[in-house]
Parts: structure tokens; sequence; C-alpha cells
């Protein structure tokens, strides 16, 4: 008998992703593309995103035609915005909503949207181990994104509420910024890290900003690039912003266990940087992270997604 999966679709501003699950729940490929971007650059345009991914998709199609010929498709799952607000867009996610269509209407399958926020946290309480019934606190910190969330999980499906967050960066936008300013490649995240590790000297004390359940990044950026002109020391500098980074963090979590005793889960890119998860794991117990393959950009999340939706209906 063949077996029946679910495909899942993730086309972001950093990576082609797709995903494969079979009906109990278990992911079996998790294919993911980074977009290139120049030397230099901080990122994309989002008409050479669409582009990337459309050439992205190409080659992926083939991996999952030669890996997995005989499963049937019998759903699919896709991000169709970046998330669960009103009005929120990028035009980078309608190639892979336009890719799903086209697979929903020629397999004739249902085809489920839901927003890359809610398949990143989906995606982290798969890989994290958390057995949450109830409802939860997230936070989402990547490139584009620095938000916490309170999920109410109604009906085994996510019911996203904005509770706080970044009020001018993205903690994974200032990473790339500094990381690109000391001449690493971008995305800068797990370069950061590398050098961040080998640093033996002290950390300059960071002043962060945090007002209750929200923060100010742009400081971040500032004061590390003044530091590193100042030594020219990039494992010194990336120790620096890891550490501005995780304090900060920390003090949005004192502030939110004050008022909500509920299990904290840590989404996106940023999160997967194991300094930062470690200075939060020594503070704090319930808190979960995904496994770094889950935890970046990647399309497993909405094909878990997609899988509760198809078993409802």
């Amino acid at each position: 008998m063949r077996k029946q999966v679910i495909l899942g679709f993730d086309t972001s501003n950093y990576t082609t992703s797709c995903a494969v699950c079979d009906i109990n729940g278990t992911i079996l490929a998790n294919y993911k593309l980074l977009l290139p971007v120049k030397e230099g650059e901080r990122g994309l345009r989002q008409s050479d995103a669409v582009f990337a991914h459309i050439k992205n998709l190409q080659k992926i199609a083939l991996q999952i035609k030669n890996d997995h010929s005989d499963y049937d498709i019998v759903s699919i799952g896709y991000s169709a915005y970046p998330r669960d607000a009103e009005g929120s867009y990028m035009p980078c996610f309608l190639v892979g909503e336009s890719v799903s269509m086209v697979i929903s209407a020629l397999y004739n399958i249902d085809a489920y949207k839901f927003s890359h926020q809610n398949g990143h946290i989906e995606a982290s309480l798969y890989s994290s181990g958390a057995n949450i019934s109830g409802d939860f606190i997230a936070f989402h910190v990547s490139g584009g994104t620095t938000e916490i969330v309170y999920v109410n999980n109604c009906d085994n499906e996510n019911k996203i509420s904005i509770i706080g967050g970044s009020s001018d960066l993205h903690f994974g936008q200032a990473i790339d910024r500094i990381g690109v300013k000391m001449g690493l490649p971008f995305p800068s995240g797990r370069y950061i890290e590398a050098l961040a590790s080998e640093n033996t000297k002290e950390i300059p004390n960071s002043k962060i900003c945090v007002n209750g359940y929200n923060c100010n990044i742009s400081g971040l950026e500032n004061l590390s690039l003044k530091l590193y002109e100042r030594t020219e020391d990039k494992a010194l500098t990336s120790a620096f912003v890891l550490d501005f980074v995780s304090k900060t963090l920390i003090s949005l979590t004192k502030n939110l266990r004050k008022k909500y005793n509920t299990p904290i889960v840590y989404a996106g890119g940023v999160m997967s940087n194991k300094i930062i998860q470690n200075n939060l794991k020594n503070t704090f117990k319930d808190v979960y992270f995904a496994e770094p393959e889950f935890s970046s950009d990647n399309a497993s999340g909405v094909a878990l997604l997609a899988l509760k939706k198809y078993k409802r209906s």
C-alpha cells in the first residue's frame, strides 16, 4: 500500500523550503535551499527573491520525485503571508502559494494556507519535544520578525495574538547588518555564533532597552559596530552581540513570567543559536527550543498544520 503524505511549502525571504510528513505526523523530509545573496549585500529585493524561489522549487521538485515517488500526496500546506495579522503580505510567499494551488488543482486535493510565523511555531513544537496541550507563549525571533505571541491552542489549532516584541529593528536583521559590516557572509548568524564561541576576552557590559514585553534593538547595531571599530576583534564583537540578545530575551521572559505561568517556546532562526539557548535554559524552567533544522526557515510546520486540517476534514 502506498504511503499517504502531506506536502508543505514555505517561500520566505531567505529560504525555499518543502517538507513531507506522513499521516502520523512524522516529518519524512525537510528540503531547504537558501536564496543566493551577493557578497556584501544584506538581503534580496522581493523581485529577486521571487525569481530565486522559482528556480529553487524546480530543484526541490526533482528531489521529491526521486525520494518519494511511491507516496500519494493527499493534502498541501503553504505559507501565504508573514504573520496572522490583517494586511500582512510579502510577494515571495506567492511562489509557494502558486505551486500549492497548481498541485491542488491537478491532483484534486485540498490546499491549506497558514502564516509563516504559525509554521515556525508548529515546527518548534514538533522538534522541541514539548508536550503542550494548552495555551502557551511563543517568541518568534528571526531576520524579519521579533515578536512575542500568546498562542491559544483552541481545537488543536493555533490562534495567535501579539503581546510584545521589538519596536524598531529585528534581532536577526541587526545580527546580519553587524556580520556584513565585519565582512561575514549573509545571513550571518552561524558565523557570529562560531566567532563568539572562540572569544576569551571579557565581554563589555551592555545596556539593554526593555519595557514590559517590548524592547528596542537599534542600540545593538550601534554599540557592536563601535566596539568592532575600536578593537577590530570579530570574536569579541560577536560575543557582545549574543550577550546583548540573551540579556534582552531574559529580561522579556522575566517580565512575562510575572503574569503568565505557561510554557514558553522559542522559534525562528535566531533561536537556533546554542549560546542564546543555553543562557535562557540556565535561567528558566519550562522553556523549549527547536533543533536547528526546524528553528530556521522551513516548511515542516505548515505541513504539520495542514495535516491537522486534513484530519478534521
